[in-house]
């Protein structure tokens, strides 16, 4: 479990997040929503250790999260960036091993087990007929599924994403959702997903936060959170929530702006 208590968090003299509370659930497969400003990066960079709060606490299992070692949140924490750059070109089988390295032993070599995890995962994410390909040959879709992969061999329990399907058209963008979806269920990850996609998340997500400004103006199961008020005062647009005739979940239809 994850437990913020008044968090505050921001750049020099900016401040970004003010006051914020939240608890994640073990297990639970979570949506930040908001406008841009919002707040939900500098909230997953205060969760993934690369940014210190100045104000309030995140406790991770019981312990405040600086008082983790890198190594040691690296065995907690994977973090999936919104935009997977590289400054060398590797080919898919060696980026994806890099996600073991927080494991490495004092000879600095990667292990059979090593080897072995990456070969489970590629094949669990359809990616092994790429395994020799080198990343920059592949399409976005499969980019992405390849950063995931490195994230699923650090073996953490917690999942970050920011904006990890931002760029990738709606078919490679649900189909990364759905493989999320069944992460969370086969392996009980805790998984914490920035996204501007409402009606994409609230079909796979259990619970959404929607922030503004650095606040949270609401919390909760999809159904209670996305309604028209509280998107009005998100969003500042007039906002139609109707409901999937299939799923049963709220859906956006945009109206115009006040």
């Amino acid at each position: 479990m994850i437990k913020i208590n008044e968090l505050s968090a921001g750049y020099h003299e900016r401040q970004v997040l003010n006051d914020v509370s939240l608890i994640f659930e073990s297990g639970s497969f979570t949506a930040l929503l908001g406008p841009n400003g919002a707040g939900k990066t500098t909230l997953l960079k205060c969760l993934s250790g690369f940014l210190k709060p100045s104000a309030g606490n995140i406790w991770l299992k019981g312990r405040e999260l600086s008082e983790y070692g890198s190594r040691e949140l690296a065995h907690q924490i994977a973090l999936i960036p919104q935009n997977f750059q590289l400054q060398f070109e590797y080919q898919v089988r060696e980026l994806v091993l890099m996600g073991r390295f927080p494991y490495l032993g004092y000879l600095g070599s990667y292990t059979k087990e090593d080897q072995e995890i990456v070969t489970r995962i590629l094949a669990d994410l359809d990616l092994l007929e790429f395994a020799d390909k080198n990343f920059s040959e592949l399409s976005g879709g499969e980019q992405q599924r390849v950063a995931i992969a490195r994230a699923l061999v650090q073996s953490t329990p917690i999942l970050l994403l920011d904006e990890a399907f931002a760029s990738l058209d709606v078919n490679h963008a649900i189909s990364i959702m759905q493989l999320l979806a069944e992460i969370n269920q086969k392996h009980n990850k805790t998984i914490i997903l920035v996204s501007h996609n409402i009606n994409l998340a609230v079909e796979y997500c259990s619970k959404v936060i929607l922030m503004k400004q650095g606040k949270i103006i609401g919390q909760g199961n999809p159904k209670a959170v996305i309604t028209e008020e509280v998107l009005a005062e998100v969003y500042e647009h007039n906002i139609h929530v109707i409901t999937n005739p299939v799923s049963g979940q709220p859906n956006l239809v945009y109206t115009g702006k006040e």
